[in-house]
């Protein structure tokens, strides 16, 4: 992947992503955050349904579209994070004390969040 590319994700914090509505079959496009683990790329939210989740699941491939430091459009699947103890490893990340704070409480992330892992398709 080329570098500026992975400064900006290891930099920026917001980016948009587009989204087959699982309905529709139409482009849903979003603002959202994402965060970085490991140099792993997730997109999460606090607990609660989320049609870019729904989507998602039902199909996985997106665009991640950066838009802060450098504007890039990145085609992307989504990789649902759906195991507990990986899912509690990630979100203990310190890079998500926003989301704990918003519940303070990891186990209601842990059991009611979206999770995806961003993989970058080339």
């Amino acid at each position: 992947m080329d570098k500026h590319i992975l400064e900006a994700l290891d930099r920026d914090e917001t980016i948009d992503i587009t989204t087959v509505g699982r309905r529709s079959g139409q482009p849903q496009r979003i603002e959202i955050w994402f965060r970085r683990v490991n140099q792993r790329t997730y997109i999460t939210g606090t607990p609660g349904a989320r049609d870019w989740y729904a989507n998602l699941l039902a199909n996985p491939r997106f665009t991640f579209h950066l838009k802060q430091s450098i504007q890039a459009d990145l085609p992307a699947r989504a990789r649902p994070v759906l195991d507990e103890a990986e899912r509690r490893q990630i979100l203990a990340d310190p890079v998500m004390d926003w989301y704990q704070g918003q519940v303070n409480s990891l186990e209601a992330l842990v059991a009611g969040s979206p999770l995806v892992e961003v993989l970058f398709v080339d």
